[in-house]
């Protein structure tokens, strides 16, 4: 059995000093042995130090959930955001696209319209107008010699013939030489006869013997295939 012990008055003022100093414990004694137990003030500090701790972590936690939602938030207003730009780029992209379409469309019409249109011939050039003398025959000769057949000679190689030979009178007729009394009498400015103006005539000029530019272009034709160019022609040819 445990041994009792007497708790003397020295015992006493040793716990009245210990509680007044504010010891939270009073000495019981057991089995020979004193233990320490708490006392009313201990548990009063005890439980507000643990409320104190509960409302603590309490206060962490309410913190912690905060900052939580704080983060969910503002990782869904993220999404929200890149969801509405990437829908905003396809809109951009899909309206792109149409306008791409929409002209493509309209050049392919443009096209088919430009080809099924019938071509404007290009106006022609108004005809050349040449004065109805020996300076209008010739130059229109020249020009004529020079188109339809490159046949070579000038205007000076011409007019220096002319004068010779008819004096620039187109209708001008050799009755006396030795084609005249074969029946084929010179003519023209150019005195040309007749078999061979047939021979040199050139296309595109009247098929009249005594026709100024007729008479002067196939002489010229038939001086070119003989002496290389009428400008090489010095006397009767």
């Amino acid at each position: 059995m445990p041994r009792t012990i007497r708790i003397t008055r020295s015992h006493k003022l040793a716990a009245a000093v210990l509680v007044a100093a504010g010891s939270v414990t009073a000495i019981t004694a057991t089995g020979g042995q004193s233990e320490a137990q708490p006392t009313a003030a201990t548990s009063s500090a005890t439980a507000e130090k643990a409320a104190t701790g509960a409302s603590t972590a309490k206060e962490s936690a309410a913190k912690k959930a905060a900052a939580e939602n704080a983060a969910k938030k503002a990782a869904a207003d993220a999404a929200a955001a890149k969801k509405v730009a990437a829908d905003r780029k396809a809109e951009a992209k899909k309206a792109a696209a149409k306008e791409r379409s929409e002209k493509q469309a309209a050049n392919r019409s443009t096209e088919r319209k430009a080809v099924a249109a019938p071509k404007k011939a290009a106006p022609k050039a108004a005809p050349k107008k040449y004065a109805n003398n020996l300076d209008g025959w010739i130059r229109e000769s020249l020009d004529i010699m020079k188109k339809k057949k490159n046949i070579p000679g000038s205007y000076e190689g011409l007019h220096r013939n002319i004068m010779r030979e008819s004096s620039g009178n187109p209708n001008a007729v050799n009755d006396w030489d030795i084609n005249a009394r074969n029946g084929i009498p010179s003519k023209g400015l150019l005195q040309v006869i007749q078999p061979t103006f047939d021979a040199y005539h050139v296309k595109g000029t009247p098929k009249k013997l005594t026709d100024p530019v007729a008479n002067i272009t196939a002489a010229a034709n038939y001086a070119a295939d003989r002496y290389g160019s009428i400008d090489n022609v010095d006397s009767a040819y």
